[in-house]
């Protein structure tokens, strides 16, 4: 098992490589050439600037039972059509069961923009957030 991290923008960076050093797990961060991560223990994979690389290089990479952690609703259900598990940054654990609603928001929500209409941003990140990840992380890996 390994734990791929879509770093471009991911706030639980140094929390997810935390507990992979506790757990002794290998932790891959992909991201693309505006951003080079460097973090102890970890693999960075650096991908060109496009819309979907670091996206498609993630999933390439993943196997039967590795941890994906990606905001990106497309990838997540990629990775689970791998056997795969993944979550957001939020803890929000992507399932075969939530993964089409949130598929159909996305398009709806994209579907409003293209029309010229505003739809809402992310809320501020929260404590709360940080704890609800480090949950369902941990939730993730003792599954495995």
């Amino acid at each position: 098992m390994k734990i791929i991290i879509d770093a471009d923008a991911c706030p639980v960076i140094d929390i997810a490589v935390d507990i992979c050093k506790k757990r002794n797990l290998e932790c891959l961060l992909v991201c693309d050439n505006t951003h080079f991560i460097q973090k102890d223990g970890t693999e960075c994979i650096v991908v060109d600037k496009g819309a979907d690389s670091a996206d498609c290089r993630i999933a390439n990479l993943t196997e039967k039972g590795d941890v994906i952690i990606t905001q990106d609703y497309g990838l997540a259900a990629l990775v689970l059509g791998k056997g795969a598990k993944a979550l957001n940054q939020n803890g929000l654990i992507y399932t075969d069961t939530n993964i089409e609603n949130l598929l159909f928001t996305r398009f709806i929500s994209k579907k409003e923009r293209m029309a010229g209409n505003r739809t809402k941003g992310p809320k501020k990140r929260t404590v709360q957030n940080d704890a609800d990840f480090i949950k369902s992380f941990n939730l993730c890996l003792d599954q495995n």
